[in-house]
């Protein structure tokens, strides 16, 4: 019953945890009239809030026995943000609801990381790992197709109402998972069952390959990020009516993508390494924001996203993995794994403003062309500077 529950919680949280995302960039466009520099900024306001929060929520899920707790409560604040987007208008108030929203967000990926790890352990945790990013694809890709079909049939406003009930159901399915079925030591990356010693962080940031590993997570998400709400804002341009079918048209097929592309890296992580499937998904980016440059065709814009569900799928799945090698028996995985969504958040929202003024002052494909390049030095930063993290497996005690 406990797997089932992860299993809807990563299907349910997939859209509750992005928040409102790229159909915030198409509202605020189409609906407030809003400039690409002001959007950029409201969408970077999430990530700061998450920036904020990422570290401290990884140090509170090593530490709360009761996870299931802290998931439900930050799924209702991010509902309230949902709700809270439509009664606000100026840029600040609705900067610091996305803010708001971000600080709750990111208490999911330690939260269902540490989960994740307490139920399987670390012998599992590949496959492991691989299903869940399967199942949370798999609900994105559901979440957007309501999404655009909402957008287009009703109203967009309605497309936050949706994000909100999905937070309902994502609490729902949190309290599937046995809170005795979750071996608290396991879960925050010890190797027993009640040893209780964990590392000083001092060893943490001794470790060399955990600022390397940051370092190229920065620049991941600054050349990935921005990609897709920048596709969103062209698809718009002459079509504020059809906007949201082709938002959606854009996530469904990336999510579509990620879903046998999760659940394959999993397994490919384990044969290969990590830094080798990691690099496969980082590889794709510079190719992905040249490609963007070619054509301003819909259909032409919405293919091109299927690179990004074979560069995510694979990023999701084998960032965990690699935090779980570095922090294996220190008791520190999931404040490790929030420092590295921290790192993730910077460079999410560095995206959003570098590229959103890049867009004003040169256009489209400007920005583009400078994420593209971001990528390609991210590319080469970690192929020369990450080791391989796979280790043999070392025995654990039973959960």
């Amino acid at each position: 019953m406990s797997l089932l529950g992860l299993d809807l919680l990563n299907f349910f949280s997939a859209d509750v945890h992005a928040g409102v995302g790229a159909f915030l960039a198409i509202y605020l466009q189409v609906t407030r009239h809003w400039d690409p520099g002001n959007i950029g900024i409201a969408l970077a306001a999430a990530g700061f809030g998450a920036i904020i929060a990422q570290a401290p929520a990884g140090w509170l899920v090593d530490r709360l026995r009761s996870k299931r707790a802290l998931v439900v409560l930050v799924a209702g604040i991010i509902a309230a943000g949902c709700l809270a987007v439509l009664w606000l208008e100026k840029l600040r108030e609705i900067a610091t609801a996305q803010a708001f929203m971000g600080a709750a967000g990111a208490v999911f990926t330690p939260a269902i990381a540490g989960i994740s790890l307490g139920l399987v352990g670390h012998s599992r945790l590949d496959g492991r790992i691989g299903r869940n990013e399967s199942f949370n694809h798999a609900g994105n890709l559901a979440a957007a197709v309501a999404a655009g079909l909402t957008g287009f049939y009703f109203s967009q406003s309605w497309i936050f109402y949706s994000i909100a009930g999905t937070s309902v159901a994502s609490m729902l399915a949190t309290l599937l998972i046995r809170k005795e079925e979750v071996d608290y030591e396991l879960a925050r990356g010890g190797v027993g069952a009640a040893t209780g010693k964990i590392a000083g962080f001092k060893q943490l940031i001794d470790d060399r390959r955990l600022l390397v590993f940051a370092l190229s997570v920065v620049l991941f998400h600054f050349a990935n990020a921005a990609m897709l709400p920048l596709v969103g804002e062209r698809l718009s341009e002459g079509r504020p009516h059809a906007s949201p079918l082709f938002m959606s048209a854009c996530i469904v097929v990336a999510q579509f993508v990620m879903v046998p592309v999760a659940a394959a890296s999993g397994y490919l992580a384990g044969v290969w390494g990590r830094k080798a499937v990691f690099l496969a998904g980082f590889g794709i980016l510079p190719v992905r924001g040249f490609l963007y440059t070619l054509s301003g065709h819909p259909g032409y814009l919405v293919a091109v996203q299927l690179l990004d569900g074979i560069g995510a799928g694979m990023f999701g799945v084998v960032s965990v993995l690699i935090v779980a090698d570095l922090t294996k028996g220190t008791g520190r995985f999931n404040v490790t794994e929030g420092a590295i969504a921290t790192a993730q958040g910077v460079g999410a929202s560095l995206s959003m403003v570098v590229a959103g003024f890049v867009a004003r002052l040169t256009g489209y494909n400007g920005a583009f062309l400078a994420l593209a390049a971001v990528a390609a030095c991210g590319s080469l930063f970690f192929l020369v500077f990450m080791p391989e993290t796979k280790r043999a497996p070392l025995p654990e005690a039973p959960a």
